[in-house]
Order: C-alpha cells, then sequence, then structure tokens
C-alpha cells in the first residue's frame, strides 16, 4: 500500500470553517472528499512537526485539526531529517522563515514516504523548485516524494 505524509495544510483546510474565497472553498471541498472517501487507499502517516503545527492558534479549531491525525502513524524526527532539512535552506531552496516546511518535505523523504499531500505551494509543491529540489534530495542519498494535493489524488469515485 502506498504511503502518504498528511502536513498541516490538509487538517486546516478540512476543519476550517466555510471560505468565502471560491479557490479557499475548492480546496476545503476537494480536502474533505478526498479524506471522507478514503485517502484513495493511502496508509497515512504525519509527524510531530505536524501535530505541533496543528496545535497552534484557535484552541477549538486546534483540537479539530489534531483530532482528524488521531490514530496516523507519526513519524519521529531524527537527526538525518534535520539534517535533510538544514541542506534544503542552506541551499536556498526553502527560505529560513519557512524551515518548518522543509522539515516535512525531509520527514518524507528520509522516511521513503511516497506522496506528501499539501495544498503549500508556495514552498513545498512548488514547480518552480520541484526538479532542483528533486536533485538535492537525491545527491543526499533520499528519493523526494511525490508532491501533489488532495485534489490531484482523487480517484473517480471520490471526485468532486
Amino acid at each position: 500500500m502506498a504511503t502518504a505524509y498528511i502536513e498541516t495544510t490538509i487538517p486546516s483546510y478540512y476543519t476550517a470553517r466555510n471560505a468565502r474565497s471560491i479557490l479557499q472553498a475548492s480546496r476545503q471541498l476537494a480536502t474533505r472528499e478526498w479524506w471522507d472517501g478514503g485517502c484513495s487507499g493511502f496508509d497515512l502517516v504525519t509527524s510531530t512537526e505536524t501535530l505541533n503545527e496543528a496545535g497552534e492558534g484557535d484552541p477549538e479549531m486546534a483540537t479539530e485539526r489534531r483530532a482528524l491525525l488521531h490514530g496516523l502513524r507519526v513519524l519521529p524526527v531524527t537527526s538525518e531529517t534535520a539534517d535533510l532539512a538544514r541542506v534544503l535552506v542552506a541551499a536556498g531552496l526553502v527560505p529560513g522563515i519557512a524551515a518548518p516546511d522543509a522539515v516535512h518535505i525531509a520527514l518524507a523523504s528520509v522516511h521513503k514516504i511516497d506522496f506528501l499531500v499539501t495544498w503549500n505551494f508556495k514552498h513545498i509543491a512548488n514547480p518552480h523548485i520541484r526538479e532542483r529540489m528533486r536533485a538535492k534530495i537525491n545527491d543526499s542519498g533520499y528519493r523526494m516524494p511525490v508532491m501533489c494535493s488532495p485534489e490531484e489524488l482523487l480517484n473517480e469515485d471520490e471526485a468532486i
């Protein structure tokens, strides 16, 4: 069974109050359809990084985000993960201010996860840096997962 790493934007979109923006509302719907439809049959994993981020902000919403993640296998942040995250930041592929995003990428890469599911197209699933990031991760001895949104993973029977 293929594995999928769930980073913080997924529980954030799933549990968010209904958005006014058409784009945000579409992402919320796609996330809920994918999650409620069985997540395309993936073995879902997350991390302490995601759990910590999901626990920030409004206490009621944080409780909902963390509840959604309850029961998922939690990947440990290892020294290898921290080293790879630092490499991604040092190479300018992820800005220092977004270092937690480098940790998500490193976690999924080091733990050999097949997919990293995200709505973060700025620092994680950015098509403008994808190939350079893949090369840097490969040079470090790891394999970058496929980085995509829930919408891209919807099966025909899960489609909106």
